[in-house]
């Protein structure tokens, strides 16, 4: 009997998924008229357990104890940005807790943890979803257009990962013509299920496939579905895609620190996750607008006892669909997550996801970089603007130097600037990284 590879690498890191995905069947079998009841349940059961069990929760409440759901604090990534030691729940530790960073992808980097069980959970949502188009994580093989930590530990740690939950990495730090034609010969040798990986990364190996006039799905005949991630997926785009790799493409939405927030069905719905999640979309005085209307996106981790992602605001507006329910919210747009692709004078083409990579070297558990934003102003010069206690010291300036060498490119100019705040976009995102050119 071939192993499950997906239940075993959790099960040997001592996170329950067979309890998670049995909770999982119990809530999904919760009818429609009872569903607002089971969330309200959970809401005020979550908020009453960090107000009984963490100080820094309290101290953030500023009431004694929960009355109504509109008077629980709206959360954002400045109030996570200090140590995690103030802010774990009472009886757990880093050790007992599942440890995660942010990608930083909004410009504002935080460390955070899950309990066990609520990481196995997220893990049995996304298997769950997967399996809508047959997609097993225990025997489907994964082409993963993702970065990888290029340190000597890091990386052998997530290549690690990657063999044990069947996936095979294709680093998007150069997607030069010569690395496109490697990536080809991959697939053309492997029997790869799916594609799961960041948008830009993705559309640009479509293009690629798309300049030589092949499908890939004729090459690597066993390829079910493409599944993108992380940016924003334009209507142009994603038909592109769907010609040339000759499969579904797939919308998902998640953040490290919640898991899964929506994945796209077969209708083309973009299913909100409502099973451990509560999302909220809310107006600039922290109401619930309307069906339909845009708004800030806000999220609850209903089960996350380690640490408290009540009402959090992830720094994404969007609209639910008027078609949208308790049990079933659909989003029916998300705005403002694109990022822009970097051109090295040496014909070299990096995704601005890859700062990512950059920012890694630079988050700190102190939380004093509180926001930075990358921006290309010539091929060849990058200029970091910051939002910090303190100028970067020498030290500092040279190990963000030292990743972008390693994770972009050599010989680039790099300016650093302190500012006291950042310019934000329309829906006041932060974009991470833009190109003027």
């Amino acid at each position: 009997m071939p192993l499950d590879w997906f239940k075993l690498s959790l099960q040997l890191n001592k996170f329950p998924i067979n309890r998670a995905q049995k909770a999982l069947e119990q809530i999904q079998k919760i009818p429609e008229d009872h569903y607002e009841t089971y969330l309200l349940g959970k809401q005020k059961e979550i908020v009453e357990y960090q107000l009984k069990n963490n100080p820094f929760y309290r101290n953030l409440f500023e009431k004694p104890h929960f009355s109504t759901w509109s008077e629980v604090p709206v959360m954002t990534k400045t109030d996570l940005q200090q140590s995690l030691k103030n802010r774990l729940s009472e009886g757990f530790t880093k050790s007992t807790a599942y440890i995660g960073k942010t990608s930083g992808s909004s410009g504002t980097p935080f460390i955070f943890a899950k309990d066990k069980f609520t990481h196995a959970l997220s893990w049995a949502g996304f298997q769950d979803r997967y399996q809508w188009y047959d997609i097993d994580l225990n025997k489907s093989l994964q082409a993963r257009f993702y970065g990888i930590p290029l340190d000597f530990y890091g990386n052998i740690q997530e290549r690690i990962k990657d063999r044990i939950s069947l996936r095979r990495r294709f680093p998007i730090f150069d997607l030069s013509e010569e690395k496109m034609e490697k990536f080809l010969k991959r697939f053309q040798k492997s029997n790869f299920s799916y594609i799961n990986g960041y948008t830009s990364a993705v559309l640009l190996f479509a293009k690629f496939l798309y300049g030589k006039n092949l499908v890939l799905k004729e090459i690597c005949p066993n390829l079910k579905l493409c599944i993108v991630t992380s940016e924003r997926l334009f209507k142009k785009d994603r038909e592109l895609m769907q010609a040339v790799f000759g499969v579904p493409i797939v919308n998902e939405y998640g953040a490290s620190e919640v898991g899964l927030i929506a994945f796209e069905n077969l209708k083309n719905e973009w299913i909100i996750n409502s099973e451990d999640l509560f999302v909220e979309i809310l107006d600039q005085n922290n109401e619930a607008v309307p069906y339909g209307t845009e708004g800030r996106i806000v999220i609850t981790s209903l089960y996350n006892k380690a640490h408290p992602i009540i009402r959090y605001d992830i720094g994404d507006s969007g609209i639910l669909s008027n078609k949208s329910t308790a049990k079933k919210p659909i989003l029916e747009k998300l705005i403002g997550r694109t990022n822009d692709i970097a051109k090295l004078p040496d014909g070299k083409v990096v995704p601005g996801l890859t700062f990512y990579y950059v920012t890694k070297s630079i988050i700190e558990d102190t939380g004093s970089i509180k926001e930075f934003i990358v921006n290309q102003n010539a091929p060849d010069s990058f200029k970091i603007e910051y939002v910090s206690k303190d100028d970067f010291t020498k030290n500092q300036q040279q190990k963000i130097l030292q990743a972008i060498e390693t994770y972009v490119g050599k010989n680039l100019k790099v300016d650093f600037e302190r500012k006291n705040t950042l310019k934000r976009n329309k829906s006041g995102k932060l974009k991470q990284f833009t190109s003027d050119l």
